[in-house]
């Protein structure tokens, strides 16, 4: 979930009618989609490392990671959803999640093309609106009173406050992650305090297995650092991956990219795509039960030119699920339309 304003710092300076030196970029025009060079102030151009990270040779847009020994890279994820629910009288519920995983890395060291790093998980937060009421479960604030409440915040306490031993090359390959049964070992005796019966802790710690481990950070990271292929791409040139949906794999989510530009210190990155609206019809006797459903996504992403880090990511997901009964005389929908906001270092613009 690559949009290149190629930087060109020009060898012979323009001169505006004030006096003013002037640089060129490279953008894609957004009206008629053909790539246009504009001059724009030269002191409006961030400075980009000599040999960035992201950067355009002949025309080819390529991504690597270029990061500084004992310097901090965040990699916080939000994610806001609004759900509205109409029943078949026309009556509406609406309900809103908020969740943040706040974590970064520390490159302690650099040996060859391999960064040796610290990931460090931060702090965990969750939030649940509805009809008036909200619920906070968050690691930075105290245990909640309410007993529901309880269990989840001191999992994500016992998540919270643990470092991992990271490997990855400066071609965004992650090739190790380690120190997750400390993690483990943590959340278990965490649980310990508020249930006893060891097959319902162990149960507990099997499902942080099954969704917190090497291979589940490994292809989050993959997804949230490495947009760009590795073949390159070009100023405009759109590329699609795709990624299943539900566990069966009959329904998958197509992410279609547009490299927009490079320039100004950094590389942007068009999102769309989704699920295309697909209805299924099931009949029995003189009912038939109908339920479509679609998911529209769209939204940009944005990385660091000079050291390849993901800078932000703000994608809107729209996802509407429509439900009917029909008897061939009269028929009753249920409706679900939910809007989300999924973002990468939400706070960066």
């Amino acid at each position: 979930m690559k949009n290149i304003a190629a930087l060109a710092l020009i060898s012979s300076i323009a001169l505006v009618s004030c006096k003013k030196e002037t640089a060129k970029i490279t953008k894609v025009d957004p009206k008629t989609g053909k790539t246009v060079t504009v001059e724009v102030p030269a002191d409006s151009v961030a400075k980009v490392a000599e040999n960035p990270a992201i950067k355009d040779s002949a025309g080819v847009i390529t991504q690597t990671f270029k990061l500084e020994k004992g310097k901090t890279y965040p990699l916080t994820t939000y994610q806001r959803d609004v759900k509205t629910m109409t029943d078949p009288q026309g009556k509406s519920i609406t309900a809103t999640s908020e969740s943040t995983d706040e974590m970064n890395f520390v490159v302690n060291d650099i040996k060859g093309n391999v960064y040796e790093m610290t990931l460090n998980l931060v702090a965990k937060r969750n939030s649940q609106s509805a009809q008036g009421k909200t619920v906070v479960v968050d690691t930075k604030l105290a245990l909640p009173k309410e007993d529901d409440l309880k269990m989840i915040w001191n999992v994500n306490k016992a998540l919270t406050g643990n470092k991992l031993a990271m490997k990855m090359d400066t071609k965004g390959n992650v090739i190790s992650i380690t120190g997750f049964d400390a993690v483990y070992t943590k959340v278990s005796n965490a649980v310990g305090t508020l249930i006893k019966d060891a097959n319902q802790k162990a149960s507990v710690v099997a499902s942080l297995k099954e969704s917190f481990n090497e291979k589940v950070l490994k292809d989050q990271f993959h997804k949230n650092l490495m947009i760009i292929p590795k073949k390159g791409v070009k100023i405009g040139e759109k590329w699609s991956t795709s990624e299943n949906a539900d566990p069966s794999g009959a329904v998958k989510v197509t992410s279609n990219y547009v490299m927009k530009s490079l320039g100004n210190g950094a590389a942007e990155i068009a999102v769309t795509g989704g699920i295309p609206k697909k209805t299924e019809k099931k009949a029995q006797g003189p009912i038939t039960h109908s339920l479509s459903s679609e998911l529209v996504q769209n939204g940009t992403i944005k990385f660091d030119e000079s050291t390849g880090w993901i800078t932000n990511q703000n994608i809107n997901v729209k996802t509407t699920q429509i439900e009917t009964i029909s008897d061939g005389k009269q028929s009753q929908s249920m409706k679900s339309v939910s809007n989300s906001s999924v973002m990468v270092n939400p706070s960066a613009k």
